[in-house]
């Protein structure tokens, strides 16, 4: 039989899970959208050797699981290093780096899909490259860029689970934790999953509704 219990009286384990999870989303969100801006000009960069670099790396992120780089950011990075990394620090690095390298696509494909005689008319009016991508080519390429952006988005928040094997205290690890002294598991795995349609489905329901009318 279901037991509630369990989940009142470790709600305060939930509430802080759930805030790391945010947390991490919001950080590594905000760092793979700034990394992938920079990947995407470098693909698109006139100098071919800098395209190169640019393939290699959204190949070389995307084509490894994600899982395999927070363990190597975590366990072998120090040994090439010759540094000390906290799990926190391995698990940013990982999961900005591989939302970096789907967010470079989509900003890249973005960029792309304008016509390019908006960047033609901004040469012509005298307008530097950078001055260009910047006043008008992203603001009109972000607007059909939105829609895939929020589902990479909500891709990225259910990547954090895997920072539980880091033992980087978010949601999907203090479940572990609450099951593991319990001995419920039907009942907190059963909590994360409604949290996560809980947050999640409006997120889908949004990002929807952006496609839409994008179009």
């Amino acid at each position: 039989m279901f037991d509630w219990s369990v989940i009142t009286q470790n709600a305060h384990l939930f509430a802080w899970g759930l805030v790391v999870t945010l947390e991490y989303t919001v950080i590594t969100c905000v760092l793979g959208l700034i990394i992938g801006l920079m990947i995407a000009l470098v693909q698109l960069s006139p100098i071919k050797a800098l395209r190169v670099v640019g393939r290699l790396f959204v190949e070389f992120f995307r084509n490894v699981p994600l899982l395999v780089w927070l363990l190597w950011s975590y366990y072998a990075l120090p040994i090439f290093a010759g540094i000390n990394i906290s799990k926190q620090a391995a698990g940013i690095l990982a999961l900005s780096l591989y939302g970096g390298a789907y967010y470079a696509e989509i900003l890249r494909a973005g960029i792309q899909s304008l016509d390019h005689g908006q960047a033609d008319a901004a040469k012509a009016l005298g307008m530097r490259s950078w001055q260009a991508m910047r006043r008008i080519i992203l603001p009109q390429a972000f607007r059909q860029m939105i829609p895939p952006l929020a589902g990479q988005t909500i891709i990225q928040m259910k990547n954090t689970t895997l920072l539980s094997v880091l033992t980087v205290p978010d949601l999907l690890y203090q479940a572990s934790y609450v099951s593991s002294f319990t001995y419920r598991p039907m009942e907190v795995y059963t909590v994360v999953g409604i949290i996560f349609l809980v947050i999640l489905i409006p997120s889908n329901y949004l990002a929807r509704r952006l496609e839409m009318n994008s179009q």
